[in-house]
């Protein structure tokens, strides 16, 4: 039975109960209060031990909340104390932040009163300087400049010298690399032939019947081909036309009109309508051939045919098939080293020509070929290669600038072009004559077709120091004014004579 039961019987009772009478005692020092019982034999007996061992266990629980407490407030105590040592600390802390930023304010202001102070005495010098030497501002910094460069003309040209070593170390032997293993990948089987649009007639006879009664039948064979037939009084025959399509088929209607022997407008009409029928289907395969060699395939049937003319034309006496073959082996070469757009250099450089068989309509080779590969609709990047390879635009992607170097070797190698004398010694003394513009420079030669000049400069006026630095600005001018193919290599002499007579 619990507790709380063996109290209800205590108090319980089926007769007459008697009221105990007890006096309140505390449980330290009073005797343990003993129930009266009623004097009925059915009240039930109370457990004493059950009571006592309740009452020890209440003491201990009394007691261990007490020690809690006190531990309990211990502990607030020792928080409270720790809040206001951190409150006090971080007061301190930013007393001493606004300290500090009070003293940076204050230097600041006096930094910028000194840096007034400063621009101030600058311009009160400045302006006592260009009283004293009457000089403007702009001519005293030149005046200042132009002496510090002379001043420091042996560092720069220990600079210069430096950086072309340390760049020849590293990119020369790179550079050399990747280029002669693209002129290899570009090697062509045969070389350009050299040709004219001329034919040999085998007697007077045969000269006759092409001329014909009062001149009709080579009036109609121009008018047919629509090229010029020149004859003198040599059995050759020449046929003039910028179209190099319509000198190929007159060339080849007039072979079969020689041969068959029948000379008269009609014949004439029969022979250069089929001539045309199979030079067009020339063109095609030739187009074809090409592309299929530089594997560019589903290009638009209009630009293969177009790309066949490369057969017929030549550039500066480089026929354009071998050229662009050359080029594009090359270009490709070079993409595929420096891990660019091989399908756009692919394309450009196969393409970059095609304006210069554009003779139906007016402009430079650039500008009908960027607009008829716009009119297909070529990608924006093939239009950009085709019309930066001549430097007319800066370059816009490193296809481009790979289309420019392929196309310069492939036209500067040595026997690639033919060139006129005429424009041989132009280019050769416009070489010489901007070199010539330096007063320094008392002789100047030219080399290697232009590629090489060696400049004697005036000893008394450039010390060795100042000759590296005279080169560089020679070279960078030839770059601006002299513009060439491949590069120009410009080496300057400084020469000093003493000469004595003996008698």
């Amino acid at each position: 039975m619990s507790l709380f039961g063996d109290l209800a019987g205590l108090f319980k009772t089926t007769g007459k109960t008697e009221k105990v009478k007890t006096k309140p005692q505390s449980f330290e020092n009073k005797p343990k209060p003993q129930p009266q019982l009623v004097n009925s034999p059915r009240a039930p007996k109370v457990d004493l031990e059950k009571l006592e061992k309740f009452e020890v266990q209440a003491r201990e629980i009394i007691a261990e909340a007490r020690e809690e407490a006190a531990k309990i407030r211990e502990e607030a105590a020792r928080t409270r104390t720790e809040i206001f040592s951190k409150e006090a600390e971080v007061d301190r802390r930013a007393g001493a932040i606004e300290e500090r930023e009070k003293i940076l304010r204050v230097g600041k202001e006096e930094v910028d009163r000194k840096l007034a102070e400063v621009e101030e005495v600058k311009k009160q010098q400045l302006a006592k300087l260009e009283r004293i030497a009457n000089l403007k501002k702009d001519e005293a910094r030149q005046l200042i400049l132009d002496a510090t460069e002379k001043r420091l003309a042996e560092e720069v040209a220990k600079k210069i010298t430096e950086a072309e070593i340390q760049i020849k170390a590293t990119a020369e032997e790179k550079a050399k690399e990747i280029l002669i293993d693209a002129m290899k990948h570009g090697a062509v089987d045969y070389v350009p032939e050299y040709t004219v649009s001329s034919i040999k007639l085998p007697d007077e006879e045969m000269k006759g019947r092409i001329i014909g009664k009062e001149g009709r039948n080579i009036r109609s064979f121009e008018v047919a081909t629509g090229v010029e037939v020149e004859l003198d009084e040599t059995l050759d025959i020449r046929l003039s036309s910028f179209d190099p399509v319509r000198r190929e088929i007159a060339k080849r209607s007039l072979e079969k009109l020689i041969k068959d022997g029948r000379i008269q407008p009609q014949r004439i009409e029969e022979i250069v309508a089929k001539t045309k029928q199979e030079v067009d289907r020339i063109l095609l395969e030739e187009g074809e051939k090409l592309c299929h060699s530089l594997k560019v395939y589903n290009l638009h049937p209009d630009l293969v045919k177009l790309l066949g003319r490369y057969k017929f034309r030549f550039s500066y006496g480089q026929n354009m098939i071998v050229h662009t073959l050359e080029e594009t082996q090359i270009g490709v070469a070079i993409a595929q080293e420096l891990k660019a757009n091989v399908a756009v250099v692919r394309l450009g450089c196969l393409l970059h020509d095609i304006g210069k068989i554009v003779t139906e309509e007016e402009g430079t080779h650039i500008q009908l070929g960027v607009d008829l590969l716009k009119k297909y609709r070529l990608p924006e990047s093939v239009v950009n290669c085709v019309a930066e390879h001549h430097e007319d635009k800066p370059f816009s992607s490193i296809e481009s600038a790979i289309t420019w170097v392929a196309d310069a070797i492939s036209g500067s190698r040595p026997g690639a072009r033919y060139e006129p004398h005429e424009d041989y010694l132009k280019r050769m003394t416009h070489v010489e004559e901007v070199v010539k513009s330096f007063v320094e420079v008392a002789e100047v030669a030219a080399y290697q077709a232009g590629r090489e000049v060696r400049v004697i400069v005036k000893p008394e006026t450039v010390s060795d120091s100042e000759l590296t630095v005279l080169t560089e600005k020679i070279a960078k001018k030839l770059e601006e004014d002299a513009k060439w193919a491949g590069q120009i290599k410009v080496t300057a002499i400084r020469e000093t004579r003493a000469v004595g007579i003996a008698k």
